[in-house]
């Protein structure tokens, strides 16, 4: 299958992108595309350092740089320490793409008070954390591209993930205020949704087969997504901010 995203290009030629959780599945498809596109990569992981160092050789492949960073995105010292690594290493940041994200099944009667802190600061507080320390250098970038991940459990309110769609929902408003405050800056700021996507999880949190509710009839892949956010990173996207982008085979057509 040709994988859409994955064409050579020079588009980005001479920028630095930072994608957050890219050691594997959608993380790692965004690396890739972009590098294909010519981007120099950050590729940060939480834990998965060895498989965040293979991204960066796959990126040295397709004749673009990178480097590997370990950092948990919901302990703002590590960000930090992370985004003053990739500027010392790079010099600059051009994109910033927030996909590390927690999506748990618990039932609501389950959740207590520290889970529910716990998944906001990962998948909520964390973007205010990485816009915050990364706004100066992408000021300066003059042409910035943020892109956030909500998801189509905000969409639909899905069964026990009460605490996640509720920090999925939170990003969709951060996005489209963020987009109206950041404009001057040239910095534009668009928000994925995906639906069911064709993922490796950890044991115990696989997700729930809906393909039968998905009107193209299957899940999505990894590198439709992608291709996306390439697409929004690029020239192609230039014109595009405050916007959530619902890429989820037909799953629902209602807007959030």
């Amino acid at each position: 299958m040709t994988q859409a995203g994955m064409h050579k290009g020079n588009e980005f030629a001479g920028k630095v992108a930072l994608v957050t959780g890219a050691a594997r599945n959608i993380g790692r498809a965004i690396a890739l595309s972009l590098a294909a596109g010519g981007a120099t990569v950050a590729v940060n992981t939480r834990s998965k350092i060895a498989e965040a160092r293979g991204v960066v050789d796959e990126i040295k492949a397709l004749g673009a740089d990178g480097e590997a960073y370990a950092a948990d995105v919901a302990e703002p010292a590590q960000v930090q320490a992370m985004i003053d690594a990739v500027l010392k290493r790079f010099g600059r940041l051009d994109i910033l793409v927030l996909n590390a994200a927690v999506r748990e099944h618990v039932h609501f009667d389950e959740i207590s008070y520290d889970d529910w802190r716990r998944i906001l600061a990962t998948n909520l507080d964390s973007a205010f954390v990485f816009t915050k320390a990364c706004l100066p250098a992408l000021k300066h970038a003059g042409d910035g591209r943020i892109v956030t991940f909500a998801g189509v459990t905000a969409l639909l309110g899905l069964k026990d993930r009460v605490h996640v769609a509720a920090s999925k929902h939170g990003i969709v408003g951060l996005t489209k205020a963020l987009a109206q405050d950041l404009a001057e800056f040239g910095i534009r700021v668009n928000c994925i949704s995906p639906g069911q996507i064709e993922t490796s999880r950890e044991s115990g949190n696989d997700k729930p087969d809906r393909s039968k509710d998905i009107p193209l009839g299957r899940r999505g892949e990894p590198f439709e997504i992608a291709g996306m956010v390439r697409s929004l990173c690029g020239p192609a996207g230039a014109y595009m901010t405050g916007q959530t982008l619902h890429i989820n085979g037909g799953l629902s057509n209602s807007g959030v």
